[in-house]
């Protein structure tokens, strides 16, 4: 008799902990699908498919429009399992949720993804049964340590007077900057998607690249964006509050959209608001900045200790260099904001709206945190209390701000005077820029840094429809290319009077399961069966040991169970079930247990071991380590067999959690 697997060939046979059944050579067929079935096929024409972010790095929100008002879903799959685009049988199917369009005709739709695993590329697509849309992927990556995201002000479709150009220049950035960035794992916007509030035909242009669809993207609500119901339409964001101390003050009744929203992504706790808010009305009340002072300061509260950064997005950038820089209201935000932020320890506060790119200084309760720091430093330790405030310029080219000079109102507070290191510059700005060249800012987020870097995304050449249109350029390609660089700073956190120690813990090691053969793997020889009274044949022997190992921390159950077929020699035969056995533990270890004695058929009428029988288990919580199986076999034939000499294979299974 000898041994063999159902995996011809292998010597040694492991199973990597986690698989929901590892078997060897025994195929299994996995349930059902999750989720409700899918709708019949509605006809119903699906647009402006968008990948947002969820409420932490598991989670994905799909937003998208139809046609129709039919039950639609989101089906996701990992794309290893997509072949030729059939997703396969059991792929997750989550409902979609919305409301009919106010701004245009159709209907809204989101839904939110849940449970992804880290490091999968998934695959998912949108609609119902024989109404799929095309089908896009995403990846995810580690859920702890380091990573980037990219950050991008005002695309503001159409502002320049030409949808499609300013759709070019926004389709070239994104398209440079994941090129440049692979593994970038969020899109942040500065709002001002487009010119237009509820212009769809804007909106179709800032939803074109497909970047929107594979990296997802924190929308922020701009000015421009605010003045109906699309923005809200086509972005729905994790935790947010949309009553009505978060929408813009000014609206008419029936078009305000925005709210305040918050997520956790790794170490950084995100808090993005609708700055349009801003204003008291007469009467008084806890709304504008009052009320979004009172909402991040509830969210640093509640959920600053689930991460290392505090990071600020909103529209209205308060230290800005261009046109927006003396706006009243920008000036009431600095009163409303910056001791707040400072107070509440925020990092860094992400801005749009004045089209130019700026750096702060480290701001602490609107005034320099340090006089001594100097103009484009790159390395920066805010202190306590120390924020650094980031104005994107435009990531389309659509519109640029030219940079205005300091004014004689000096240093305070609401002061737009020069910088005594820099006199060409603001008080509060460590950098300025405008060369009417795209732009996008890419941050390194790190445990012990924040790495934040302006880079170009363009040049004065096409595409970049301010300057098509007639408006200056001073880049210089050859010294000043797509990619380089345009300011870099290095930010530190403030370690206080002692230190901070920190240890990145990995993953343990999954371990594994596995088994094989102890020793020299030859014939099992049972030698000359012997007669017993007249009535039978007897044959007795022990099965090679087998060597069980199971170093997995999930400690999960296992056992060995074993079958032989029938004895053959030639075109003679009999059972395997009058084989029989007595399995025994030879070696203790992994929570090894024999199992019960199996009779000879011969014995008790009964199947032997011509059926599947337990040789040895463990169960769940069982330690780690390993063990020697054996077992004594007990053969019993009837006198009539005729004579040979028989072999049979005996199969052994392994089976674990």
């Amino acid at each position: 008799m000898n041994h063999s697997t159902r995996a011809s060939g292998l010597v040694r046979h492991r199973m990597a902990a986690g698989a929901t059944a590892a078997l060897l050579g025994v195929a299994v067929a996995v349930g059902s699908g999750l989720g409700s079935p899918a709708a019949a096929a509605d006809g119903a024409t699906l647009t402006g498919i968008v990948l947002g972010v969820g409420a932490d790095q598991s989670q994905r929100i799909v937003n998208w429009y139809s046609s129709a008002d039919t039950a639609q879903k989101v089906q996701l799959a990992p794309t290893a399992a997509v072949v030729d685009g059939a997703f396969p049988a059991d792929a997750v199917t989550v409902d979609a949720v919305g409301a009919a369009n106010t701004s245009t005709t159709g209907f809204n739709r989101h839904a939110t993804l849940t449970s992804l695993r880290e490091n999968v590329a998934y695959s998912y697509r949108v609609g119902a049964e024989g109404n799929w849309s095309p089908a896009y992927a995403f990846k995810t990556q580690d859920f702890e340590g380091d990573y980037d995201f990219l950050f991008f002000g005002d695309p503001q479709i159409g502002s320049s007077g030409d949808r499609l150009k300013d759709q070019a220049g926004w389709e070239d950035t994104l398209k440079v900057a994941t090129a440049a960035n692979p593994d970038a794992e969020l899109l942040v916007s500065g709002g001002d998607h487009v010119e237009s509030a509820n212009d769809e035909g804007q909106w179709t242009s800032f939803l074109a690249p497909d970047q929107l669809r594979q990296v997802p993207l924190v929308a922020t609500i701009g000015n421009h964006d605010v003045g109906g119901k699309s923005y809200e339409q086509h972005h729905f964001t994790p935790n947010t509050d949309r009553t009505a101390p978060y929408y813009d003050n000014g609206n008419p009744a029936g078009t305000k959209s925005g709210g305040d929203y918050w997520f956790v992504y790794k170490d950084v706790l995100f808090i993005d608001i609708n700055s349009n808010s801003y204003k008291v009305p007469v009467g008084g009340g806890n709304v504008g900045d009052e009320a979004h002072v009172s909402y991040i300061t509830d969210v640093v509260n509640k959920h600053g200790g689930e991460a290392k950064w505090k990071v600020l997005v909103y529209h209205h950038s308060i230290y800005s260099p261009a046109s927006h820089a003396t706006d009243s209201d920008n000036k009431d935000r600095r009163e409303h904001f910056t001791t707040a932020f400072s107070n509440l320890g925020i990092d860094m506060v992400l801005q749009g709206h004045d089209h130019s790119y700026s750096r702060s200084y480290a701001i602490k309760n609107g005034q320099k945190a340090d006089p001594a720091e100097q103009p484009g430093a790159a390395e920066v330790t805010p202190g306590p209390g120390g924020v650094i405030y980031v104005t994107a310029n435009s990531a389309s080219g659509s519109k640029y701000y030219d940079i205005k000079t300091p004014d004689a109102t000096g240093t305070g507070i609401r002061g737009n005077g020069p910088d005594p290191l820099n006199p060409g510059s603001y008080w509060y700005n460590s950098v300025q820029n405008q060369e009417h060249v795209r732009s996008y800012v890419k941050v390194q987020v790190k445990a012990d840094k924040l790495v934040l870097e302006n880079l170009r995304s363009g040049t004065c050449a096409a595409p970049n429809a301010s300057v098509e249109g007639g408006s200056w350029c001073n880049n210089t390609t050859a010294a000043q290319p797509v990619g380089s660089i345009v300011d870099k700073v290095t930010v530190h956190p403030y370690q206080g009077d002692g230190q901070s120690i920190q240890v990145n813990v990995p993953n343990p090691a999954p371990g594994e399961f596995g088994w094989t053969i102890d020793g020299y793997n030859g014939l099992v020889n049972l030698g000359v069966a012997q007669e017993r009274n007249g009535a039978f044949f007897q044959a007795n022997g022990k099965i090679n040991p087998i060597l069980v190992s199971d170093s997995r921390r999930s400690l999960a159950p296992w056992s060995i169970s074993a079958s032989v077929g029938d004895f053959r020699d030639g075109d003679k035969s009999f059972s395997g079930s009058y084989l029989g056995w007595t399995p025994y533990v030879l070696d203790a270890g992994a929570g090894a247990q024999a199992n019960a004695q199996v009779l000879s058929g011969f014995q008790d009428q009964g199947q032997g071991l011509s059926v599947s029988r337990g040789l040895s288990w463990a169960d769940q919580g069982h330690p780690r380590g390993s063990a020697k199986i054996g077992a004594d076999l007990d053969l019993q034939i009837p006198d009539s067999v005729a004579k040979g000499s028989y072999r049979a294979t005996l199969t052994i299974t392994a089976l674990s959690s």
